[in-house]
């Protein structure tokens, strides 16, 4: 192993590790796996969770492409449930509660499959560079491991540091320590780094909860999946429970204000946004005399509960006395307290279109190395990386996702142009084109470019294609069908819909927004029809002939930018002789160095007059 040059080696095995190695390894390189302990590969360190608004849609862009999380998903899942079902289906985002321990043990189980994929533990304290090329890394021991590319998947554990109380200690998260040395590696390199910070609530016994007074979440009555595949659906499922905090909950959670972390001030990194802990909720939204608090199994055959919506980093003396004071907590036991973390980071604007760092080549970071937060942003982020490092060890075409083809090429668009100043997390309202970029098609859009990739297989493949043909006939049918009056107005006056006097296509009367497919099966011919094909099928038939018109304006819009978006921009393009150009456009050009005139147009500070500009002296150029 220590003599051998690998093609790919990955640093760190979580979410963004796994699919890195996973992709690079299916592609056909030759893979190390470095990770600090073997037994924590793929672990949930925060919530037993995947999906949920816009996460979800990423997780079946994994699977479409031929990664992984969505079958480790499937596999391991105790509960499914579609969001967002009452609002359109841009908005549709499926979420499952997974067995924790079996998620890590699955996606440890498929990696050792892979024939192509070594796996080494230990830390990681040094890149080896020599003019300007990822040569491998260097190990705690002082072992050098050679490799042509390398992906650094690093998590919260660079100079992590824990957070309870007035304590803080190092660590990359619960009984784990911290990886030091290479943050400052890299920036002896050059490549420039800061602090964020994230957090956890307490795992309690649910054998000491009482779930009669808190209200059952149960899952869908009919959970379908998040793999393409013919995975296994579920067919039993755990519940989730709702409580609230109340005001004696934040009375007694003020008692430690004066010693949280957070408020003393001995947290720099910058926390997320959209998940703050329980301790900042009450000092932000003072108004609020109530928060919710959703009670999480953490898998089939254990009592450990995660408490969704309870991050701190206060005392463990003062979380376990506000925990019992929460309906259904009288008597709670407390497994382990909540804390935060804090890490290091490097801002992505120093990142190329493919993750590739521009201060070296063959160096590619992915995951919450990026400033992102959540395990779906990571996971596709390292399967971006590993596709790419593969690519480019076998010297094949660079592989992008443009922002009107995946959710996951607006979170990577995001990042380089962008930046990022606090953990970064994937919403639907990011996307421009999130009617094209639903969780229904996300093999239509992707499976034929994994295919081609040489990730998604055959069977994907042919799996897609006969789903689109099944589709089309659909519609194609249902504009032939009649239904008459008597047939369908009952349903129609349930729904407080207008009644119809005469017969009507199928096609037409599905445009109403409280008539489905499945509705028109009164008649005959639509519900033998529709006898033909599955549920999948039935859905997107649907969708397509509810919104095409939406679709198709989308679709219009995304062609008409994406003229911009193939304006090529040459690397390493003098900005100076731009005269129109002030400084601020200038400073940030030639730090992003963007590669298109429409990614140039997304940098924060970017006026339309300097895209113009830059536009005019291209045509000039090319003329």
């Amino acid at each position: 192993m220590f003599d051998k040059k690998y093609d790919v080696i990955v640093v760190g095995a979580g979410h963004a590790g796994c699919e890195a190695a996973h992709a690079a390894g299916a592609m056909g390189s030759s893979v190390l796996l470095v990770t600090l302990n073997m037994n924590t590969i793929a672990q949930m360190s925060c919530n037993p969770a995947m999906g949920g608004i816009a996460k979800g849609q990423i997780v079946r862009e994994i699977d479409a492409l031929g990664g992984m999380s969505g079958i480790v998903t499937d596999e391991t899942m105790i509960q499914f449930k579609m969001l967002n079902k009452s609002k359109g289906p841009a908005m549709w985002s499926p979420r499952a509660q997974s067995d924790r321990m079996l998620f890590s043990a699955s996606w440890r189980e498929k990696l050792e499959q892979n024939e192509n994929i070594d796996f080494w533990q230990e830390m990681v304290t040094d890149v080896i560079v020599n003019d300007g090329e990822i040569e491998g890394v260097k190990t705690q021991l002082g072992i050098s491991l050679l490799a042509k590319t390398v992906v650094l998947t690093n998590g919260t554990f660079l100079n992590g540091k824990i957070h309870i109380g007035e304590k803080n200690f190092g660590g990359g998260r619960a009984a784990e320590g911290a990886s030091e040395g290479l943050t400052a590696s890299l920036e002896a390199l050059g490549f420039e780094s800061g602090r964020m910070k994230t957090g956890t609530p307490p795992r309690v016994d649910a054998r000491s909860l009482d779930f009669s007074k808190m209200e059952e979440q149960k899952g869908d009555e009919h959970p379908t999946k998040f793999s393409y595949l013919d995975t296994k659906k579920l067919t039993k499922q755990r519940s989730c429970y709702l409580t609230y905090t109340n005001q004696e909950v934040h009375n007694e959670l003020k008692t430690g204000f004066d010693r949280s972390p957070m408020f003393a001030g001995r947290i720099e990194g910058i926390g997320p946004r959209y998940c703050p802990s329980i301790e900042d909720k009450i000092e932000r939204f003072s108004e609020r005399d109530r928060h919710q608090v959703f009670v999480e199994p953490e898998g089939w055959n254990t009592v450990e509960l995660y408490i969704n919506g309870f991050s701190t980093s206060l005392p463990e003396e003062v979380q376990y006395k506000a925990l019992r004071k929460i309906v259904g907590f009288e008597n709670a036991k407390m497994f382990r307290p909540g804390y935060a973390i804090e890490y290091d980071y490097f801002p992505p604007t120093q990142l190329t279109d493919i993750l590739e760092t521009k201060l070296v080549k063959g160096l590619f970071f992915a995951g919450q190395i990026n400033g992102t937060t959540g395990y779906e942003e990571a996971a596709s982020q390292g399967l971006m990386a590993g596709i790419n490092a593969h690519q480019q060890v076998h010297q094949k075409e660079r592989f992008t996702l443009k922002r009107n083809e995946a959710y996951i090429g607006v979170l990577i668009d995001d990042l380089i142009t962008k930046g990022t100043d606090e953990p970064y997390r994937m919403f639907t309202s990011r996307a421009e084109y999130r009617i094209l970029l639903r969780q229904d098609n996300a093999d239509s859009r992707l499976t034929h470019k994994g295919y081609e990739l040489g990730l998604a297989s055959e069977q994907r493949l042919q799996l897609v294609k006969e789903k689109e043909k099944n589709v089309e006939k659909i519609i194609k049918e249902v504009s032939k069908i009649s239904i008459a009056p008597e047939e369908i107005n009952s349903i129609l006056s349930d729904r407080n819909d207008a009644v119809i006097s005469q017969k009507q296509k199928a096609n037409k009367l599905v445009l109403r927004p409280r008539i489905s497919l499945i509705d028109l099966c009164v008649n005959d011919e639509m519900k033998k029809l529709l006898g033909h094909y599955n549920e999948t099928e039935h859905e997107q038939a649907e969708i397509l002939l509810k919104y095409s018109g939406y679709i198709q304006k989308e679709e219009d819009m995304a062609n008409r930018l994406q003229k911009i978006d193939n304006v090529k921009i040459e690397q390493g393009f003098d900005y100076t002789r731009l005269k129109s150009l002030g400084t601020e456009a200038r400073e940030k050009l030639f730090r992003i160095k963007p590669t298109t005139l429409g990614q140039a147009s997304r940098i924060s500070g970017i006026k339309p007059a300097d895209v113009s500009a830059i536009m005019v002296y291209l045509d000039k150029v090319m003329a």
